[in-house]
Parts: structure tokens; C-alpha cells; sequence
């Protein structure tokens, strides 16, 4: 997991209308907690670049005025109804020794087998939640789709990542490479044209036998 930095001040106070005055002045409010106590503190917007705007999950190395430093990962961002702005920022206190909970992204790698047959494929599931050592924890849970075919689905139960457990149950799909209408409708035209050669096959068969009957010769008149 890669590790960004973040850097802010303390918050002398700490309420809705604090919050609101450092909003306008660009300022994000931000706590962390899951350490001995909670710390709030503000910072730039622009900081957050590598922490809200990636598809990674990253490490955070918080670094405050008065020399306090965190290691820590977002937990939870808030944005503004409107004009969607990051409003507020939680930060979840790891330790090397400690067990974290997060939410990893998840990649699809590769072309599915699937998909080169018509077929569609769906990330059902973003990002997974689990639970392991921050050391053990990747950026992104890269899945391999190449031997997926029509119909197949990964399953969380076939994800296995050395000291990580996913918080899901292991029947739920996480990618999918389901049936397209154009793959549905291939099907029954080519059976129509099947079944139908034979019914034209029979018919000149048939005209052959009609003609041949009016041909025979007539009775003798006695």
C-alpha cells in the first residue's frame, strides 16, 4: 500500500459553525480516531488529491502543528449535496501490530473468454471490505478474468490474499460475465433456419410425384 502525506492544524474549536467558517476559506474538517483519543484538525483541499481522488486505497501519514504525527487510512468522506465538494474527512488511527478494517478497490485484469464470445462483463462489487495487518494490505485487489466464460461469476469465496480476510459472504459475486441479447437471439435464428431446409426439401419431392401421376398412361377403351 503506497503512503501520502497529509498535512494540517488543530482545530481550537470544534462545531458547526467552526466548521462552516473553515469550509469558506477552502479548509476541509477532519477527525481521527481509533487511537487513545480523538484528534480534529483542518486542511487544505487540495491536499487531498491522493487520498479522495484515486482509485487506490493509500496509507496516510498524518502530520499536525506541534510536531503530532498519525498513521492513518480515510474511513469515511462527506460531500456537499450541490456542488459535490469534499466537506468533511474521517480518518480511522492505524498501528503496524493491529488489525484494520478498509474498503479495497477491486481490478479486473485481463479480457475475459466471455467477453470474446458476445458476452457482458460486470464488476458487481467495487470495492470489498476486509480486515488484516496495514502491511498486509494492497493498494487494489487485482482479479484475473481471462478464463471467465459466459454465465461464470468470481465469487468472494474464490479471492484468497495471504493475511487478509473479506468481510463479505463468499457466495456473493464479485465479477460476472453474463449473456447479451444479441448472444440470446443467435440461437433460435439459426434453429428456425435448421427446421426449415427440409420442409423445402419436400416440396419438389412432392411436384415430382404430382406430375408423374398426371403422366401415366390413360385405361385402354373397350
Amino acid at each position: 500500500m503506497k503512503t501520502v502525506s497529509l498535512s494540517g492544524s488543530l482545530r481550537a474549536n470544534v462545531g458547526k459553525t467552526d466548521a462552516n467558517a473553515l469550509r469558506a476559506k477552502g479548509l476541509v474538517p477532519c477527525v481521527i480516531y481509533g487511537g487513545k483519543e480523538q484528534t480534529h484538525f483542518y486542511a487544505d483541499h487540495r491536499a487531498f488529491k491522493e487520498i479522495i481522488y484515486t482509485p487506490d486505497t493509500n496509507l496516510v501519514s498524518i502530520e499536525l502543528e506541534g510536531g503530532k504525527n498519525f498513521k492513518a487510512v480515510l474511513q469515511e468522506a462527506q460531500f456537499h449535496k450541490i456542488n459535490d465538494r469534499l466537506i468533511h474527512a474521517d480518518f480511522l488511527e492505524v498501528s503496524e501490530d493491529k488489525p484494520v478494517t478498509v474498503h479495497i478497490p477491486v481490478k479486473a485484469i485481463g479480457q475475459a473468454e466471455g467477453v470474446k464470445d458476445g458476452g457482458k462483463m460486470s464488476v458487481k462489487m467495487r470495492k470489498l471490505k476486509v480486515k488484516g495487518l496495514i502491511s498486509k494490505l494492497p493498494a487494489r485487489i487485482e482479479l484475473n478474468v481471462e478464463k471467465l466464460t459466459i454465465g461464470k461469476a468470481i465469487s468472494v469465496g474464490d479471492i484468497k490474499i495471504d493475511g487478509l480476510t473479506i468481510l463479505h459472504p463468499k457466495n456473493i459475486s464479485v465479477i460476472t460475465v453474463n449473456v447479451t441479447r444479441a448472444v440470446v437471439e443467435e440461437t433460435p435464428t439459426a434453429v428456425a433456419t435448421t427446421a426449415a431446409t427440409p420442409a423445402a426439401t419436400a416440396t419438389p419431392a412432392a411436384t415430382t410425384d404430382a406430375k408423374a401421376a398426371d403422366t401415366k398412361t390413360p385405361p385402354a377403351k373397350k
